[in-house]
């Protein structure tokens, strides 16, 4: 019985001082919002940038959404000309643009129900052989 109890009792001290050593866990940092840079905004004020945003957002179409952008690239190319500066070529507007634009990953095969990767059956209910 003390032997018992001794090895239960080293048994808990070493875990005691094993999680005294490491070191308290950080809770898993939560996702971040991905948030697209818009485009010239190192010439526009935060009002202008908030202001952008906000009417991308309140559009009512994928085609008004495209007008917005395609308006707005003019602007700050017109921006920076003025400015004397160059701006890279603006990326496209509209539901291919990525993220805002509505778009992403289309219809497509997916994991459907077919067959997978190997040569078994699975768990496919298999019927009894006719006799």
């Amino acid at each position: 019985m003390k032997k018992n109890s001794l090895s239960l009792l080293l048994a808990f001290a070493a875990f005691s001082v094993q999680a005294a050593d490491e070191p308290a866990k950080a809770p898993a940092p939560q996702k971040k919002q991905v948030r697209q840079q818009v485009y010239g905004s190192q010439m526009m004020t935060p009002q202008e940038r908030i202001e952008y945003r906000n009417k991308m957002r309140a559009a009512k179409s994928p085609d008004e959404q495209q007008q917005i952008c395609e308006d707005h690239h003019a602007q700050m190319q017109d921006r920076a000309r003025a400015k004397g500066m160059t701006l890279p070529e603006p990326p496209r507007c509209g539901a291919a643009a990525g993220m805002g634009g509505r778009g992403g990953m289309g219809p497509g095969g997916g994991m459907g129900p077919g067959r997978g990767m190997g040569p078994g059956g699975g768990m496919m209910q298999q019927t009894p052989p006719a006799q």
